[in-house]
């Protein structure tokens, strides 16, 4: 009877709770893009727009993430914690951002 004992599958998690994270990320990201004092103003520019964007989709859509989704946002954040150049910062706001949608658009 050891199929008793076997672990459960992960479970979908909540959307907001994923974009929580995701956007947590991406606030720390902008954060550090504002180093670059010259880019201050396109850095918050980028963080207000995508931010809206991923918080309106929250907002449309209530369909739970499946854990795969999860995971790979989950790497994505992780990936961009490794970012130890502003200026790479910056070219990653606008891409963190579509890979979030893009990632939450092709889940089942």
């Amino acid at each position: 009877m050891t199929d008793d004992l076997a672990p459960l599958p992960p479970a979908p998690e909540p959307l907001a709770s994923v974009l929580d994270r995701a956007l947590a990320a991406y606030a720390a990201l902008g954060d550090f893009g504002e180093r670059i004092e010259d880019e201050w103003q396109y850095v918050n520019d980028l963080v207000r727009v995508h931010t809206a964007d991923l918080r309106a989709l929250a907002a449309t859509d209530a369909r739970p993430v499946d854990p795969a989704s999860a995971r790979a946002i989950d790497v994505l954040i992780e990936e961009v914690g490794l970012i130890a150049d502003p200026h790479r910062a910056i070219d990653w706001l606008s891409t963190f951002p579509q890979v979030v949608r893009l990632t939450l658009e092709t889940r089942r």
